[in-house]
Parts: C-alpha cells; sequence; structure tokens
C-alpha cells in the first residue's frame, strides 16, 4: 500500500499537483481512514481481492457492499424513492423511450459524472452516433464540454430525430 502509483489512483485525480483539490480530499479521507469503525467500499471481493487483502491487516473491519445496482434491482418500486445512488436528477422519459424499443437494439452512451470533452470531440462523436443507423441513448451533462456547454449542431438533431433520445 506504500508504493502507490498514479495510475493506481481514480482517473480524476491523476495529477502532479499536490495542492489539487481533490488529491488534497483523497489524501485527507485516507489519512482519517482508522478514525473510522469500519471502511465499506462500493465493489465486491473478487474484482479487488489484492487491494483488500492488503487493508485487512490494517482495518479490523473492511465490508464490501457492490455493485449497489444489483441491491436496486432487487427492491420493490415503492421503495426505490429511499435509494439514492445517483448524483444526478434521473430522467423518466428516456426510460419510457428505451422502452418502447426491442431489447439490445439500442446503443446506450453514458460518459459518467466525471468526464470532460471538447466542442469538437462531442461533435464527432455524436456525428459517428448519427452515422451507425441505429436507435441511441445518449446521456449528455450540461457541464460535459470544457469550457462550453453540451450542444449538438441542428443538422444532427434532424438526422437523428426519429432514433435518438438524448438526456441532458
Amino acid at each position: 500500500m506504500r508504493d502507490i502509483r498514479l495510475r493506481d489512483l481514480p482517473s480524476f485525480i491523476r495529477t502532479t499537483d499536490p495542492d489539487d483539490i481533490f488529491f488534497k480530499y483523497s489524501v485527507e479521507c485516507a489519512g482519517r481512514a482508522s478514525e473510522g469503525s469500519a471502511l465499506i467500499f462500493h465493489t465486491f471481493d473478487a474484482l479487488e481481492q489484492e487491494v483488500l487483502n492488503a487493508l485487512y491487516p490494517m482495518f479490523p473491519r473492511v465490508y464490501t457492499i457492490g455493485p449497489l445496482q444489483l441491491l436496486l434491482n432487487q427492491k420493490q418500486e415503492a421503495d426505490l424513492s429511499s435509494v439514492a445512488c445517483n448524483l444526478w436528477k434521473e430522467e423518466v422519459e428516456c426510460l419510457h423511450w428505451l422502452d418502447s424499443h426491442k431489447p439490445r437494439s439500442v446503443i446506450y452512451v453514458n460518459f459518467g459524472s466525471i468526464t470532460t470533452v471538447t466542442k469538437e470531440q462531442l461533435i464527432e462523436f455524436g456525428m459517428g452516433l448519427a452515422e451507425s443507423g441505429h436507435p441511441f441513448l445518449w446521456i449528455i451533462r450540461p457541464d460535459m464540454v470544457a469550457g462550453d456547454s453540451a450542444i449538438l449542431p441542428p443538422e444532427f438533431t434532424e438526422e437523428t430525430k426519429e432514433r435518438s433520445f438524448i438526456c441532458s
């Protein structure tokens, strides 16, 4: 555990700047880990066995609780309002659109909650989706384009409107 490499850190804190806010926060959290009565990780043993084996001797209680999505799938629909594993507002319209298509017929694209792209990359990727000829569900966060808003050209929207759903 003492030989942590830059590639071992989450991608949003892969930096060489010791003053980076995410790096400082991660160091602070790691430093306080021994103060807790247990460590809980959103993973499962088989995926992170090597890391967990290194943690077991250092901490009295280490628990893996992932993947959380499997727990959500076991909950009754009425109980889901008490569960929140998402930092972004859920768009139920896209689920209705997805349900209107045959299983395994839709391309799903989601870059996650921290990835950013340039405006040119967004347009290039979008045009690739448009040219695929397949229906697609694309999740685009408003802050996904670095330094700009995530706006696709009108010709993209016109070309794909019958076979796409874009949540933003």
